[in-house]
């Protein structure tokens, strides 16, 4: 990985300012594969920051649309916007025979972000870690040469375990922008309240919630491995994030599942020794 980010496209600029675990992941791909990841994971960043950059759910939807016709034109239909990630992408899109249904599930799950409400149950958040993460994996394994290990169940796992660790990490995030992206039912289960997730205030009754749903990104990372013989190598780069969520959720429960703890906001200088390793063995 030497002067592996020396002369950066903006895509990758703009991955490893804001997605740095998806960066870290891609620098182990071949070299003629990683822009293609790049670009991807650049695009997930444009339509997974749509909340943050709009004032009120209409020009969300604007904005999700604006992306849905790009995508649309990488594939033929009509022309392509100047843009510096629509370019990458549609160059991705067409050295790499990619899936146009997985680009259209991402945007489409996305629209959750502009309603207000939590996950009503545990299930209904696993379903939108499903959506708004699962279609990048298989992606990006399309973008390998892995297209069995896309189509199969490993990429479902490692797209839900890791998206659950994320979301585990973002509760602050979330919580500054009037969010609560843990499970209601869970929530009213344990006496936890979310507005004091909401003016971020730990309480004992938060803690067990957090468990849950980090009990639930284990077992999906768990299966995910239990396919490991199944999975070519080729394809673990698109498959080191489930390394990623394990460092995550290994910190998260050495804090007592406390989610708001702040030193948990903090990058861990372990991932890039725990990701090489894990690259050098083939595993994730």
């Amino acid at each position: 990985m030497a002067n592996a980010t020396t002369g950066l496209s903006y895509c990758g600029q703009e991955v490893r300012k804001y997605d740095n675990d998806r960066f870290l992941t891609g620098l182990f791909a071949p070299v003629d594969r990683r822009e293609a990841l790049f670009a991807l994971y650049a695009f997930n960043l444009e339509v997974a920051k749509t909340r943050e950059v709009v004032s009120e759910p209409m020009l969300g939807q604007m904005r999700l649309q604006w992306w849905r016709d790009a995508v649309a034109a990488a594939y033929g239909e009509g022309r392509l916007p100047e843009h510096a990630v629509a370019g990458p992408l549609a160059a991705a899109v067409s050295a790499h025979g990619l899936t146009r249904d997985h680009f259209d599930r991402l945007i489409d799950g996305r629209e959750a972000d502009l309603d207000d409400d939590s996950p009503a149950t545990l299930t209904c958040l696993i379903n939108y870690a499903e959506v708004t993460a699962v279609p990048l994996v298989r992606l990006a394994l399309e973008v390998l040469g892995a297209r069995e290990a896309a189509a199969g169940p490993v990429a479902r796992h490692v797209g839900v375990g890791f998206a659950l660790a994320g979301i585990l990490r973002a509760v602050p995030f979330h919580a500054r922008q009037q969010r609560v992206l843990l499970p209601a039912d869970r929530m009213a289960a344990h006496g936890a309240r979310a507005r004091d997730v909401l003016e971020l205030r730990a309480t004992p009754a938060l803690r067990p919630v957090a468990q849950e749903v980090a009990a639930a990104a284990r077992d999906h990372l768990r299966q995910a491995r239990a396919l490991r013989r199944d999975v070519p190598k080729a394809a673990v780069p698109a498959l080191l994030p489930a390394v990623v969520a394990d460092i995550h959720l290994d910190r998260l429960a050495r804090a007592g599942h406390d989610v708001l703890a702040p030193h948990l906001l903090r990058a861990t200088p372990l991932r890039h020794a725990r990701l090489a390793w894990a690259a050098l063995r083939g595993r994730y």
